[in-house]
């Protein structure tokens, strides 16, 4: 299994100012490459003699010339431009596949990383060794044992880490979940989320409770002069804020969804439509602040990790207007409307409780349904020799580690 471990770094001031310098080299070896890819293919098409463009080609080109017109390339880590050009040719990879779009440019600034292979560094305890550089502490030892892959060392605010990819043969470093049973969450703005045990889990809502010193510094961010070290320190003092309201809303997702992945085997959720939903001026602020995608993502990678199963229901499934005693289902439930009667059998009902009730009888029958499908599917190679035709119920899930990142997400 493939799992990155995100450790805090603790560079002094001449080991930053190396990072950093490492980080420009791989955006300028990046749009470098990106200019050179684009210009040869126009050319390529022109002329059918000339070749494709490829990664390969372009790490020997800049190989070729770098001595004489990028020296300053030779200050840092080979690794550093060879690496950005490789993840180049996986852009590339993605785009020709449909499952990306065209890579763009790099911006000094947003794209502060540089990435090194398993063969030019190395772990000791609570410290990395960089190439040209030396031992650098980290905040925490490596959790996990197996190979290491590669280490991409990034920038957020002011602070550096580094994600290290390593391949784990199996996951006995996380027990199995408690298996309390099923559940549904229904996930909200009042609340971040709603059990079908009657739980209510208030989310932290950072984003609106720091909104006024946001403002603040955005305004006086504007107010300076382009160019100038005002500027740059007033740049500084607004992303230090927005990775503060960053870390506040990924810690409470990831203390839910770690809470939930312990205690149940079996959980239901709902597909939710967040794009449309942030098209809503009234609550889109709200909606973004919760992180509702971030939450089926973590839901998935740590409930698989840990042997569950997250059954999410059907987009248009009415878990709200549906009543979980008798099934009737309303034709209407404005939003405005928390509390309501069922018609038809008289019981009461909180619209959220209600909801995750509904998604939980949702991911009993799923689960059900699966584990009649794969006790057909063995009886059938018991009696022929050879598998059944029936479909399997598959989880959809990224195998991952209690707060840290999955591989392709961590740069």
């Amino acid at each position: 299994m493939l799992m990155a471990h995100r450790i805090a770094l603790e560079p002094n001031n001449a080991q930053a100012t190396y990072l950093a310098r490492a980080a420009g080299v791989a955006r300028f070896a990046y749009n470098w490459a990106l200019a050179q890819w684009t210009q040869q293919y126009e050319a390529c098409k022109l002329d059918a003699s000339l070749p494709k463009p490829s990664q390969a080609a372009l790490r020997r080109q800049l190989n070729a010339i770098k001595r004489e017109q990028f020296p300053w390339m030779l200050e840092v880590t080979k690794n550093a431009p060879q690496m950005a050009i490789i993840q180049l040719g996986d852009a590339f990879k993605n785009f020709f596949a449909g499952r990306a779009k065209y890579p763009q440019f790099r911006k000094k600034g947003r794209y502060e990383r540089f990435s090194l292979s398993n063969d030019q560094f190395s772990i000791d305890g609570c410290r990395i060794r960089i190439p040209h550089l030396g031992w650098v502490r980290m905040r925490e030892a490596l959790r996990f044992s197996g190979k290491i892959l590669s280490a991409t060392v990034s920038r957020v605010a002011d602070r550096w880490f580094v994600s290290i990819a390593v391949d784990t043969p199996d996951n006995a470093h996380l027990p199995k979940a408690e298996n309390q049973g099923a559940v549904g969450v229904d996930l909200g703005i009042s609340a971040l989320a709603t059990l079908s045990t009657g739980e209510s889990i208030a989310g932290p809502k950072p984003h609106k409770a720091l909104l006024g010193r946001l403002q603040r510094l955005s305004r006086s961010l504007s107010r300076k002069q382009k160019g100038s070290s005002n500027r740059n320190k007033a740049r500084a003092k607004l992303a230090k804020l927005h990775a503060r309201i960053a870390n506040i809303r990924s810690d409470a997702l990831h203390q839910l969804t770690t809470s939930l992945t312990r205690r149940f085997h079996i959980i239901g959720i709902e597909d939710l439509n967040v794009r449309g939903m942030v098209k809503n001026r009234c609550l889109a602020r709200s909606i973004s602040d919760m992180g509702f995608f971030e939450f089926r993502r973590q839901l998935h990678y740590k409930a698989a990790m840990r042997g569950g199963q997250v059954v999410v229901a059907d987009r248009w499934f009415a878990s709200s207007k549906t009543c979980s005693a008798c099934g009737h289902k309303l034709e209407s439930l404005p939003l405005s409307v928390r509390q309501w009667k069922c018609p038809e059998c008289g019981a009461n009902h909180d619209r959220d409780v209600n909801a995750a009730i509904n998604l939980k009888q949702v991911a009993e029958s799923s689960a059900g349904d699966c584990q009649r499908m794969q006790s057909m599917a063995v009886c059938s190679v018991t009696a022929c020799g050879e598998e059944g035709a029936g479909l399997g119920c598959k989880t959809q899930a990224k195998p991952a580690s209690v707060k840290q990142e999955v591989i392709g997400r961590f740069n």
